[in-house]
């Protein structure tokens, strides 16, 4: 290793160290501030830090507050003031930057005080009106389900079971082989939905065995356990062994809607 003029290194590459010894710190900010920086005009400052002491308590550390004020923030609900909490034990690091043309390694400094960002107690109200819209938009779901009302498309892809493609116009069809029933992937009902449906079929008979409602349903085997077991009882022993029957208290509820229609 050799250190010339701020640089140390062999004769291929080069880390620029004249910048080690300068304090920065290290803060953890929430997703909304780092989207927001990232947005910010480079020329403009990001925000003003507020450095708060006790002078009855200059010697304690703890009476060192840290508060940080967002600069031109115009995102709805996003908080304009943060606290800022000092780690006192972290472990010792330093930064360093690498430049996008040439590959050239820094030293930008060592890391002398590491903070977790918060929303001001003034704030929190916002911070949560602003968590509730960020949950609200991952639930909504961007992908939809259409129908084709021409299956000519069918024609064109593989279908379970099949070996090579089988056109419409072939002459010589391919030999297809036996698809099992569970090779087919089911999609499953809304939940409730489904329920209904079990209602309804436990109306025409009182006793089902598993297979016969993955075949009266179309849904996965798995999915019906689910709420077969929430719904009714099996069967272990007896003339009806191996089946499902509805619980005592929803064959009530069953008899006493039938009635009522």
């Amino acid at each position: 290793m050799e250190e010339e003029n701020g640089y140390v290194g062999s004769s291929t590459s080069n880390l620029e160290t004249s910048k080690a010894e300068r304090s920065v710190w290290l803060m953890k900010c929430p997703l909304v501030v780092s989207k927001s920086w990232q947005n910010h005009p480079p020329s403009q400052p990001l925000a003003k830090v507020v450095l708060s002491l006790d002078p009855l308590h200059a010697d304690d550390p703890s009476a060192l507050q840290f508060t940080m004020e967002m600069a031109g923030t115009d995102a709805v609900n996003m908080p304009k003031t943060y606290s800022l909490n000092m780690f006192k034990d972290f472990v010792p690091m330093c930064v360093f930057s690498e430049t996008s043309q040439g590959g050239k390694v820094a030293m930008e400094g060592k890391v002398e005080h590491k903070f977790d960002m918060k929303p001001h107690g003034e704030n929190i109200e916002e911070y949560g009106k602003l968590c509730r819209e960020r949950t609200n938009k991952s639930m909504i779901k961007n992908r939809q389900i259409q129908v084709i009302d021409n299956d000519r498309g069918v024609l064109m892809r593989p279908m379970p079971g099949m070996i090579g493609l089988v056109s419409s116009n072939s002459k010589d069809k391919k030999k297809t082989q036996p698809v099992k029933q569970t090779d087919t992937k089911r999609t499953r009902r809304d939940r409730g939905e489904l329920e209904d449906i079990m209602f309804k079929l436990f109306e025409r008979q009182p006793n089902w065995a598993l297979k016969q409602l993955v075949q009266e349903t179309d849904q996965p085997a798995q999915f019906l356990k689910e709420i077969l077991n929430e719904l009714c009882v099996y069967n272990k022993r007896g003339a009806n062994q191996g089946t499902y029957e509805l619980k005592p208290e929803y064959k009530k509820s069953v008899v006493e809607d039938t009635n009522a229609e």
